[in-house]
């Protein structure tokens, strides 16, 4: 704490499975004893839902800003911003006076598949896709306002404004809100580059412009905090609130990945690869998404619903035991030895081919199959799914130097790291810093206020364990890639051609 080079950014992250909060000094730091974790899981009332208390979220998130606010004691008037960074593609409708009157609905909820399926009937998609960089699908808005629209018809008519979980959340602290181009970059709802609402998806969606809030700058923060919580925290309540910018792109920039010869891996609840570019790709590859960091930079990229959810569900359902004898055990196995071939869809598929409809799916098992082989087998479904969006982003940046793993499913698994140099035929970098997207949200606060301490590309960079591919094991995964494609072909893409 003595060693931290001022100023500090205070940064918070609401994630899909807990809510956090962090210190970050000039030099990028985290510092120690100045933040809290608050676990939070997602309910899902009936198949296929994925969503939240919307108000409890908020509770958790006040609770570990006071928590971070006690562990900086005396030196809370050094704190010079707050820098805030949520999960995407998340929705809550409120009304007049601000109170959600729906629950909090996620990219994870596949609801929408109908819906979805609807749009892409009546829409041009590559037209949409191009125009917004995000495909019609169940993780995004349009597909989940249809099925409100449609399913919860009194709600949807009742809703005053729709907004994300760091409107709210400036809404409630600051009595004001504007949501980033950053965040509505992953509603699938904005125009990549006109930077503005797309009006043939509202229109479309019976949606106005004024029901959404307006657009900023990731650099244009609020100042003031609302009466009761300047008194709560009164050495916050003058200080800049930038407005929350997505996970992915905090994650990018946390783990030193800020131009396309760096490529981010991340596996938390969920998984995806990104890569920052100045500007965005003209020529969208299909099986990918462009998002964005802010007005000028792109991120390009693809992601899994599944990562370390997938972990959890197989280790919870399996009754595996304790997670370091499982760790021991995965990395002393051969890769592809349990013969088995996975889809490893729980909650639909996103890149690279977007079936809504996916399930997952384990063939080849055996009275010899063990609980340690399906999760292997699980584990290397994910990975070997990772390495085809690998390939295409490496293809659109032309230069990819290296590959840079983080988050916490990740980093507490070297065998899976392992299995994903394999499968990509790279090395992976992972950095030993667990809080990569607190970092990048405090570290984005810092440039907004121009007292970086040296250029963001170096001050981002991280030192790492390096896991090295091993070609006989990548020639074993292209192989299982083979295996996993033709599995695909017939349980999900040849099903939805036949639909």
């Amino acid at each position: 704490m003595s060693q931290a080079e001022l100023p500090i950014v205070l940064t918070i992250d609401i994630g899909s499975s807990s809510v956090r909060t962090a210190a970050i000094d000039r030099r990028g730091r985290v510092i120690d004893r100045c933040g809290a974790v608050q676990a939070h899981r997602l309910r899902a009332p009936e198949p296929g839902a994925a969503e939240a208390d919307a108000e409890q979220l908020i509770r958790r998130t006040m609770s570990c800003i006071d928590a971070a606010v006690d562990g900086l004691g005396r030196r809370v008037p050094d704190v010079s911003a707050v820098g805030v960074t949520t999960l995407v593609s998340n929705l809550v409708g409120i009304d007049r006076e601000g109170r959600a009157l729906t629950p909090l609905y996620t990219y994870a909820d596949t609801r929408a598949e109908a819906d979805a399926r609807r749009l892409r009937e009546e829409l041009d998609e590559e037209q949409v896709h191009d125009r917004t960089g995000c495909r019609l699908h169940t993780s995004y808005l349009p597909a989940r306002l249809h099925w409100l629209r449609r399913t919860r018809a009194a709600d949807f008519a009742g809703v005053d404004r729709w907004v994300t979980i760091g409107e709210l959340l400036s809404l409630r602290l600051l009595g004001r809100t504007a949501v980033s181009h950053s965040v509505a970059s992953w509603s699938g709802l904005l125009d990549r580059r006109r930077m503005e609402w797309d009006q043939p998806l509202l229109d479309r969606l019976q949606v106005s412009p004024h029901q959404l809030s307006g657009l900023v700058d990731i650099a244009e923060p609020f100042v003031g905090m609302a009466g009761r919580y300047a008194k709560r925290w009164p050495a916050l309540r003058d200080v800049p609130w930038f407005p929350a910018i997505g996970d992915g792109a905090a994650a990018n920039i946390g783990c030193g990945c800020v131009s396309p010869r760096r490529l981010a891996l991340s596996v938390g609840t969920s998984s995806a690869l990104r890569l920052v570019t100045e500007q965005p790709p003209e020529r969208l590859p299909w099986g990918l998404w462009c998002y964005c960091v802010d007005r000028k930079r792109a991120l390009p990229g693809g992601a899994l619903t599944e990562g370390g959810n997938l972990y959890a569900w197989a280790r919870q359902v399996l009754q595996l035991g304790r997670p370091e004898r499982i760790e021991q055990k995965l990395a002393a196995m051969t890769p592809d030895s349990h013969g088995l071939t996975v889809l490893p869809f729980l909650s639909g598929e996103r890149s690279p081919g977007w079936a809504g409809h996916a399930r997952g799916a384990f063939q080849g098992v055996t009275v010899s199959t063990t609980a340690l082989d399906l999760l292997r087998a699980a584990l290397e479904a994910v990975a070997l799914r990772l390495a085809i969006v690998f390939e295409e982003l490496a293809r659109l940046s032309g230069n990819v130097e290296a590959v840079v793993a983080g988050g916490g499913a990740i980093s507490r698994s070297p065998a899976w790291l392992q299995m994903m140099a394999d499968a990509f035929g790279r090395p992976i970098s992972a950095t030993e810093t667990v809080e990569t997207t607190c970092r990048g949200v405090g570290l984005l606060a810092l440039e907004s206020l121009g007292v970086l301490d040296g250029p963001l590309e170096e001050i981002a960079l991280l030192p790492g364990r390096i896991f090295e591919p091993v070609a006989e094991h990548h020639a074993i995964y292209r192989r299982a890639l083979e295996r996993q494609r033709w599995l695909y072909d017939e349980l999900v893409a040849n099903r939805e051609a036949e639909e």
